[in-house]
């Protein structure tokens, strides 16, 4: 299968920002820890205005619950390659699941931190 090329450079962008656009509401509309996490990120982003955080802290959040989503978009993406490479459990694939998964926690960790960081001050 050949895919068709672009001749111009803003239709080729607006095509890619279509598929990124559709690919965010799968994530969001398909998988439980990303619905889970983008409802964290309202709760946290409620916070922000209910709490009048500075512009600086409201660029680290902004940061931190990009990376978080950013970061469990591309473990489900490594998950979902895996489960369609080798379908069955493999020793190999769950190793690469978990360092994927590892990732994530490691976001999150960062994000928790974070919102420690800005919030627990403002009690």
């Amino acid at each position: 299968m050949e895919f068709e090329r672009d001749k111009t450079f803003l239709t080729g962008r607006f095509k890619s920002m279509g598929f990124a656009f559709k690919g965010a509401v799968k994530l969001i509309s398909t998988e439980h820890s990303v619905m889970v996490q983008s409802c964290l990120a309202v709760v946290m982003i409620i916070a922000g205005f209910y709490f009048e955080i500075s512009h600086e802290e409201w660029l680290i959040q902004t940061l931190a619950i990009g990376l978080v989503l950013g970061i469990e978009g591309l473990n489900t993406a490594v998950e979902k390659v895996a489960d369609f490479i080798h379908p069955e459990y493999h020793e190999r694939i769950g190793f690469i699941k978990d360092i994927a998964a590892g990732a994530v926690f490691f976001a999150a960790m960062t994000a928790i931190a974070i919102g420690c960081i800005i919030y627990i001050p403002k009690f």
